[in-house]
């Protein structure tokens, strides 16, 4: 296993007292350029690694699912997103999953959401 030299300087650090451990260690340091203090601060330092989750601003509604009540949803969604005709309403809700509308905010996309499940859609906030 361990040379002969490795296995002698073993054997003197045994007969070592307590007082004696710690000014090798000490001169170690000194020697080396070394701290034997070295892995708890690496510990210590790796701790902080969890930085604050940003709130989430902008919000995409998505429709998942039109539910019964389509024609209902049809009629929300012309209204919610204004400037849609019927045939182009009628087409992104049967695009299913459905960007109703994108990059809108907190308030805004719950306000919306809320109106679409109202008539029977199922809705997801991404």
């Amino acid at each position: 296993m361990a040379s002969e030299k490795i296995s002698a300087l073993i054997d003197q650090v045994k007969n070592l007292t307590v007082l004696e451990l710690s000014e090798l260690v000490h001169a170690l340091e000194d020697e080396f350029g070394v701290s034997a203090a070295a892995p708890a601060a690496v510990a210590v330092a790796a701790a902080p690694t969890a930085e604050p989750v940003e709130e989430k601003t902008e919000f995409d509604v998505v429709m998942t699912s039109f539910g019964a009540e389509k024609i209902k949803v049809i009629k929300a969604v012309r209204e919610i997103t204004t400037g849609l005709g019927l045939a182009e309403a009628k087409a992104l809700v049967e695009a299913i999953p459905a960007k109703i509308k994108e990059a809108v905010s907190k308030d805004e996309a719950e306000e919306i959401k809320k109106k679409l499940e109202e008539v029977g859609a199922v809705i997801e906030l991404k």
